[in-house]
């Protein structure tokens, strides 16, 4: 599992770290990863043309060391302080003996032109507020130039502790962050502008308190999760979700919430709602009532809400239940909040951007600009574990825990359906007996699989997602 931690806790662990090395150790360690790194990018350093954007924090220091390693294996290395005067001497000087030069960044045009690889120190994961105005002309003659860019720790211009990008900001190819990733290279928009992520092992993890602040999962971590049937298990022993859900005009999303569901691993499905005979049509094993939520026979959990239109008696209905609880689409919009936060068992809200908005009282671009702040907040309001879809799914739980990452979507899953595919899937994953956490996480993770596998770079839509949910399952587990 990947892990990230605040810059306040990296901070006070690096602290922890140098009180018992040599002075200058650990920037060292950061420098020979950062320049081990450029090297495998470059395939071969000598000759190569390297320049080093560099600010006046510590990443500037990272940089020219790792500049002046690269020099002395032959690259022609050249300097761009951004704050002359505030520059790391210690590297500045270790990167002239080295045989690097040191140009002022109106004179640095040509050396950027002509250069194989860019080195990003402008600013630290201390930054705030994106790029100074004095750096910008500089970053954007990097970002037109061709050159391979590399951020030192994390792009300058991000924010550190979520992703957030409030101006301009340096896009990399690759971001060598050191000890532990930060939240900002994990969510959106910053992920975004990190490109591929390498973490350098600097000796911190053991100066790292036990909980982080974001979780990633990766294969191992999902396939522990899945449920896996005994020889004695039966449908209830696998779990009967319950789908409430569409309506005379989305009778669509109903079939597609139950196909999530048993392409999800359920022992059964027992539909209500009033497109029982498209769910009947297509799948035949769905054990279909009319009689409402209350009357539709044992569930080990319910999905409520894709394309409901407006009937909030059976969201209501639905939340009374002393089952989990799974609210999309409509539902969001009819369940009422008080009624959320009353309920014991526990309640998995999935709104995209557009629908957390709504549920927040703010614009959709504040959600889409703030992910963590607006995932946190909705699951604090509505006491839920709350996942919030989108170019980075994020899950919260109300308790203020560790948020989870999903590193699997796709731009593909952006389709009709595929959010009606994910309730059912990570509903049948809550009826098995996973935590809503771990159902949001484990579901959104094998949705996104799916996304890719049904799309392989080509458009499919939201019934192909849900048939390759079983491959996607497979991936995972072998």
């Amino acid at each position: 599992m990947r892990i990230a931690y605040s810059v306040e806790t990296v901070r006070s662990a690096e602290r922890a770290l140098m009180a018992r090395l040599p002075d200058g150790a650990l920037m060292q360690r950061a420098a020979a990863g950062l320049a081990a790194a450029c090297a495998d990018l470059l395939a071969g350093v000598y000759g190569r043309r390297v320049v080093l954007l560099v600010g006046s924090g510590d990443n500037g220091g990272d940089a020219l060391y790792a500049g002046a390693r690269l020099a002395r294996r032959g690259a022609g290395v050249t300097a761009v302080p951004l704050a002359p005067d505030r520059t790391h001497a210690g590297g500045l000087a270790a990167l002239r003996r080295a045989g690097g030069t040191v140009t002022r960044p109106d004179a640095a045009g040509a050396a950027i032109d002509r250069a194989d690889l860019v080195v990003d120190g402008i600013v630290g994961i201390g930054g705030k507020g994106g790029l100074r105005p004095e750096a910008v002309p500089t970053a954007e003659r990097v970002a037109r130039s061709g050159a391979v860019v590399v951020a030192v720790d994390l792009p300058s211009g991000i924010e550190a502790d979520s992703g957030e990008v409030p101006g301009a900001a340096v896009r990399a190819d690759l971001t060598v962050t050191f000890g532990t990733h930060k939240p900002g290279l994990l969510v959106d928009p910053g992920r975004e502008y990190a490109g591929t992520v390498r973490l350098v092992d600097i000796g911190l993890r053991p100066e790292l308190p036990p909980t982080p602040d974001l979780q990633a999962l990766q294969h191992a971590d999902a396939a522990a999760l899945l449920p896996r049937p005994a020889a004695e298990s039966d449908k209830y022993r696998r779990g009967v979700v319950g789908i409430a859900a569409g309506s005379a005009r989305y009778p669509g999303a109903a079939v597609l919430a139950v196909s999530g569901a048993l392409r999800g691993g359920a022992g059964a499905v027992r539909y209500v709602g009033p497109a029982g005979q498209a769910v009947i049509a297509r799948f035949p094993e769905t054990l279909v009532s009319d009689r409402g939520p209350r009357e539709a026979g044992r569930v080990q959990a319910w999905v409520v809400g894709p394309g409901a239109g407006d009937d909030a008696a059976t969201v209501a209905q639905v939340l009374e239940a002393d089952v989990p609880v799974l609210v999309d689409a409509d539902g969001l919009r009819l369940a009422e909040r008080a009624a959320v936060r009353a309920r014991t068992a526990p309640t998995l809200m999935t709104p995209h951007a557009g629908e957390a908005a709504a549920l927040l009282g703010v614009a959709r671009e504040e959600v889409e600009a703030a992910r963590l702040s607006a995932v946190r907040e909705l699951a604090a309001r509505y006491r839920a574990t709350v996942l919030l879809k989108g170019s980075t799914t994020l899950v919260a739980g109300p308790d203020g825990g560790p948020v989870r990452v999903n590193p699997t979507g796709t731009p593909y899953l952006a389709t009709a359906g595929s959010g009606d595919v994910l309730s059912g899937l990570a509903g049948s994953l809550l009826a098995a007996g996973l935590t809503a956490l771990d159902a949001g996480s484990a579901g959104a993770y094998l949705h996104g699989l799916a996304g890719r596998f049904a799309s392989a770079g080509a458009p499919a839509g939201a019934h192909d997602v849900a048939e390759a949910i079983p491959r996607a399952w497979r991936d995972v587990r072998d």
